[in-house]
């Protein structure tokens, strides 16, 4: 960053809600979520995001505060300068793509939790990066969670598969696992199998619906 440079981010706002998956999911929460393309943004300087989420917080009681939206470990820099105004009095949850792990060790001051979410086909994809992202966060002395979104194209196999690395990165991972909304959980007993054999392999695992928005949020 320049000198005397104004540390700015363009945000899709810093909604109150509830978390809509995960490990908080149904928690109410402020969210600062980063803008994605396409959506409507509004340029944030650091100074202003911790006035606007001191102010939230002051009015309202939540949970936590979620730091959520498209890639927010791109803004790492912006998110410290924020967060070190701010002095936050409630947990933080850092939930992202697990895709920057080198940027997650510079929130440790703030940040109570690391959640890294990956969506059906991206579960192996993109693994790699987020094992070392959950492995860099519980370096940090952050808490760490897994949140897996499966459809019809994920096998029980991939799903153990992820299980058995998560335990080999972390035994104090927690795991989320969500089915995605065409995905069945009323029709056979695929899911009490599946987890029979993933709770032999990494103890803290649960099975959960989302909260579709608008109630649940992300």
């Amino acid at each position: 960053m320049p000198p005397f440079a104004i540390p700015t981010a363009a945000l899709a706002g810093v909604p109150a809600g509830l978390q809509g998956q995960g490990i908080w999911a149904g928690r109410r929460q402020i969210f600062v979520r980063f803008a994605a393309e396409g959506e409507t943004a509004t340029m944030y300087t650091a100074d202003a995001l911790a006035s606007e989420i001191r102010r939230g917080t002051s009015r309202s009681a939540f949970h936590s505060i979620s730091i959520s939206g498209r890639d927010p470990l791109s803004n790492a820099d912006y998110i410290c300068a924020a967060f070190d105004k701010l002095s936050p009095t409630i947990p933080v949850m850092l939930d992202c793509d697990g895709q920057r792990p080198a940027e997650i060790d510079q929130l440790k001051g703030f940040v109570t939790i690391t959640q890294v979410t990956l969506d059906g086909p991206t579960l192996e994809a993109q693994s790699d990066r987020a094992f070392e992202s959950l492995r860099v966060a519980g370096k940090a002395g952050m808490q760490q969670a897994l949140v897996m979104i499966v459809d019809e194209r994920t096998t029980d196999a991939h799903v153990l598969r992820m299980v058995e690395r998560v335990h080999a990165t972390s035994e104090s991972t927690m795991i989320v696992v969500h089915p995605g909304p065409t995905t069945p959980v009323d029709r056979d007993r695929r899911w009490m199998t599946l987890f029979e054999r993933a709770a032999a392999l990494h103890s803290d695992i649960r099975l959960a619906l989302r909260l579709p928005p608008p109630t649940g949020m992300r």
